[in-house]
C-alpha cells in the first residue's frame, strides 16, 4: 500500500508539502504541486485524511466545551456537531464542565488543549478574563454558540433570546392574558449567565408594548431544570392570586411548572396557560406550546465555520447558513409553535 512518504520521496519534497499540495492549500508553488500530483498518480496514491493531517502537524480533533452535557440543548448541539465532524474526518473531544470550577480551570486556563486539538468550540460557556487570556495564548481557531459566550475574533452562532421571549409573551397577550408570570433562570446558575437576562428583557418588552407594567411578584427565579420550574411555579402559587399564564425561560422549566399547577389542582390551559422556549424533544408529547430554536442547526453551522480555516473538505452548505464577519454574530431564527398548553383565559 502506497504511503504519503513514498509520494514525498518520489517528488523530492517533505510529507507536509505533499499534504498541502494534494489538499490544494496555499504556499505550494505551481511546479511543486504538479510534481506532487504526478508522483501521486504514478504511485496510485489515495489521500488518507488522517495521514494528511498528521503530515501537516494536525491532530484531526476538535474540542467542544459545554457546561452540562445532560441538558437537552447541549446534548442536541453536541450530537449535531459530532455527526458533522465525523463526515469531515474529524474527531470530537468533549469537555463537560459540570459546574466544577476545577475542571473549568484545567480545560480553559492551562495548556490542556495545546497540541491535543486543532480548534475549539465553546457552547454557552461563561468566560472570565483569565479564560480569554488563556484562549488567546493557545492561538487556535474557535467558534462560540450562544449570546453570552464571546471571544474576540471568533465567529458566534446564536438565536435572539430577547426576541424569543418577546414572541412567547406576545402570544399570550394576543390570547387575551394580562396577568402573565415569568419563571426565569437563577443568575447564580452558570447556565443562566446571560440567557435569563435576555429572556426577561423580552418578557418585559412585550408587556410594556401592550401597555402593561411588569409586576415583580409575577417574576420568579430558579434553575433551568424541570425541578426548578416546579419550584418556581409552586412559589408563584404561594404568593396569592395565581397568574392566568406563565412564560418559562426554557421548556424544561415549563414542564416543571405544568406539573406544579396540576398538583395544585389547576388545569393547563383552562386555568393557567404555559409556554416555554426551545422545542425540547418532549414538548410535542406533552402538548407544550413553545418557541422553537434550531439547536442542531446551530451546532452544524458552528462546526462548518470552525472547519473552514482548517482547510477541511467542503461538505456543502449548511441549511440556513448565513455569512457574517467574524465579529458579527450569526443569528438563526426562532418560531412560535402553538400546542395544547396555551388558550384564552377563562371567563370569570
Amino acid at each position: 500500500m502506497t504511503k504519503i512518504d513514498d509520494v514525498a520521496r518520489l517528488a523530492g519534497v517533505s510529507t507536509a508539502t505533499v499534504s498541502r499540495a494534494l489538499r490544494g492549500l496555499p504556499r505550494v508553488s505551481a511546479a511543486t504541486r504538479r510534481r506532487v500530483l504526478a508522483a501521486a498518480e504514478q504511485l496510485d496514491y489515495e489521500v488518507s485524511p488522517s495521514a494528511s493531517r498528521l503530515a501537516g502537524g494536525r491532530t484531526g480533533t476538535v474540542a467542544v466545551v459545554v457546561p452540562r452535557i445532560t441538558r437537552w440543548f447541549f446534548s442536541t448541539v453536541v450530537e449535531a456537531v459530532e455527526e458533522f465532524l465525523h463526515q469531515a474526518g474529524y474527531d470530537l473531544l468533549l469537555y463537560n464542565l459540570g459546574g466544577r470550577e476545577q475542571v473549568r480551570q484545567r480545560v480553559l486556563r492551562t495548556a490542556n488543549l495545546h497540541k491535543r486539538v486543532d480548534a475549539i468550540m465553546l457552547v454557552a460557556t461563561p468566560l472570565r478574563p483569565a479564560d480569554l487570556t488563556a484562549l488567546a495564548t493557545l492561538d487556535l481557531p474557535g467558534v462560540t454558540i450562544s449570546s453570552g459566550t464571546r471571544v474576540p475574533n471568533w465567529p458566534c452562532v446564536r438565536i435572539d433570546d430577547v426576541a424569543a421571549a418577546r414572541t412567547a409573551t406576545r402570544h399570550l397577550l394576543d390570547l387575551g392574558h394580562c396577568r402573565i408570570a415569568h419563571i426565569s433562570g437563577d443568575p447564580d446558575d452558570e447556565l443562566a449567565f446571560t440567557t435569563h437576562l435576555d429572556r426577561r428583557r423580552g418578557y418585559h418588552a412585550a408587556l410594556l408594548a401592550a401597555g402593561l407594567r411588569p409586576d415583580p411578584s409575577l417574576d420568579v427565579e430558579s434553575s433551568f431544570t424541570i425541578d426548578g420550574g416546579n419550584r418556581a411555579a409552586a412559589e408563584l402559587l404561594a404568593r396569592g392570586e395565581p397568574p392566568t399564564a406563565i412564560v418559562a425561560a426554557c421548556d424544561e422549566m415549563a414542564m416543571g411548572a405544568m406539573t406544579a399547577l396540576r398538583d395544585a389542582g389547576l388545569r393547563v390551559p383552562q386555568d393557567v396557560s404555559v409556554i416555554g422556549i426551545d422545542d425540547h424533544d418532549l414538548a410535542g408529547v406533552l402538548g407544550l406550546s413553545t418557541i422553537a430554536q434550531p439547536a442542531a442547526e446551530q451546532g452544524r453551522l458552528a462546526a462548518r465555520m470552525l472547519l473552514d480555516p482548517l482547510g477541511a473538505p467542503s461538505l456543502g452548505p449548511v441549511v440556513g447558513q448565513r455569512t457574517a464577519g467574524r465579529d458579527t454574530p450569526v443569528i438563526l431564527p426562532t418560531r412560535l409553535v402553538v400546542r395544547d398548553s396555551t388558550a384564552p383565559p377563562r371567563a370569570h
